[in-house]
């Protein structure tokens, strides 16, 4: 079956697009996060000082799971006349609840807005990531991107 075309989200804003499926977040992903970006705080890298923390185990930096944004979407999603897509920022991030090393998450993508630009558009989603057996998801976004054909 032949994917959607960029332009198709065009009657769909205000909808659920997509969920994407579940991604695990080691601590082995956690620890080569720490050392690209240099953040070795000890709740994120530690795991015999971290049990004894509010959260009594690593937790994942905020900014990982922001990053994963890129990941989830796209395992998410597929458009037949995309040439190309490139992150165009965040209106709004909030780092809802921790996320535990080993934890799996996932995104939904409800699309705010839909905007056409010179050879393409720039979409708006509301992005929640969800944490795999949590009432409260870890990240809620919204998410500007710009896809051109």
């Amino acid at each position: 079956m032949k994917p959607p075309a960029i332009r198709d989200l065009e009657h769909r804003v205000g909808e659920e697009v997509g969920v994407s499926p579940w991604v695990e977040v080691s601590q082995e992903r956690i620890d080569t996060f720490a050392r690209a970006i240099e953040d070795f705080q000890w709740i994120h890298v530690d795991p015999a000082r971290a049990r004894g923390s509010p959260f009594g185990g690593t937790v994942a930096h905020g900014f990982l799971t922001l990053s994963l944004l890129s990941h989830l979407s796209e395992r998410t999603f597929s458009f037949a006349d995309r040439r190309m897509g490139v992150n165009y920022g965040l209106n709004r991030v909030r780092f809802t609840s921790p996320l535990p090393s080993g934890s799996r998450v996932r995104a939904r993508f409800t699309l705010q807005k839909y905007e056409p630009i010179e050879g393409g558009v720039q979409v708006t989603w509301n992005t929640v990531v969800e944490r795999e057996g949590a009432d409260k998801p870890v990240l809620v976004a919204e998410w500007l991107g710009r896809h051109y054909y």
